[in-house]
Parts: structure tokens; C-alpha cells; sequence
């Protein structure tokens, strides 16, 4: 059986993102990986996706790992 293709806008993608990256207790960087590897959908896609506090989100954690050129500012907490 054929699964049916979802088309997506920002919103609901990005809140699938969430329920995966809060359901499995991953990163949303994890997540979005997840969820491009299940539905066969490339990063490049998903990243257009994204809302601006995922993406964010993103850079944090790939900033925390050392994975950017430039570290993000933080306040500390």
C-alpha cells in the first residue's frame, strides 16, 4: 500500500517536528533527521519548513556540539 503524501506549510510541519523531538526525547535537530529518514523527504526540504524558533532551536544545539563556525551569544541562565 501506497502512503499518502502530506503536504505541509510551516506550521504544521514544524509542530510535527516538535511532537517527535518531545515523543521520543530527542533533539529537534535529531527530530528533523527522524522525520526526513521515515518519510523519505530531504534535509534541504525540511529546513525551508522549519519555523524561526525551530530553527533557532537548532543552532543552539548545533552551537552547544561545537557544529558552528560562530558561537550564538547566550544570556546566562
Amino acid at each position: 500500500m501506497e502512503e499518502a503524501v502530506k503536504i505541509f506549510n510551516t506550521s504544521s510541519f514544524s509542530m510535527e517536528v516538535e511532537k517527535i523531538a518531545c515523543g521520543l526525547k530527542i533533539s529537534y535537530m535529531d527530530a528533523v533527521v527522524h522525520y526526513c529518514d521515515k518519510h523519505d523527504m530531504e534535509i534541504e526540504v525540511a529546513a525551508k519548513l522549519l519555523n524561526s524558533k525551530i530553527k533557532q532551536t537548532i543552532a543552539s544545539e548545533a552551537s552547544d556540539l561545537n557544529m558552528m563556525k560562530e558561537k550564538i551569544q547566550k544570556l546566562p541562565v
